[in-house]
């Protein structure tokens, strides 16, 4: 999708190059008119920056060992079928729960084209107050 916005802007602008020189009027996105002088070059539009994507950060805490940084399958070894699993593009999150807690793992590519892996994690009750990461996994682990 990314390759395909790259590849149409660029498109554009090559297009937008071509052409004589004249004046004329222009309108901006505002509605406002402009006298525009002939330069000899057709006036172009400015290029659409398309913004990169973020790199996901990774939460890095004691008792979380063997989960951030574990992919999807590694996740199911240690907790059994998540409650839910959301895929959203090339996120993921997945969901157990248990009488201690409920714990949600958000899975991203770290990389461009790599596997998604653990990268952060919440705990909570199942009143939605908060509980330690680490120990909800441990509570988890045990269940």
């Amino acid at each position: 999708m990314f390759c395909r916005a790259l590849s149409i802007v660029a498109f554009c602008t090559l297009v937008a190059g071509c052409g004589g020189g004249s004046t004329g009027v222009a309108t901006s996105a505002t509605g406002k008119s402009t006298t525009i002088a002939s330069t000899g070059r057709t006036p172009t539009r400015p290029v659409l920056k398309v913004p990169a994507r973020p790199t996901a950060t990774v939460l890095n805490l004691p008792g979380l060992e063997g989960v951030v940084g574990a992919d999807a399958d590694q996740l199911v070894r240690q907790f059994g079928t998540p409650r839910l699993d959301v895929r959203e593009e090339d996120a993921r999150k997945l969901q157990w729960s248990g009488s201690a807690c409920i714990l949600d793992a958000f899975l991203y590519p770290v990389a461009p084209g790599a596997r998604a892996t653990a990268t952060y994690v919440e705990a909570r009750r199942g009143d939605g107050r908060d509980v330690d990461r680490a120990a909800c996994v441990a509570a988890l682990r045990r269940h």
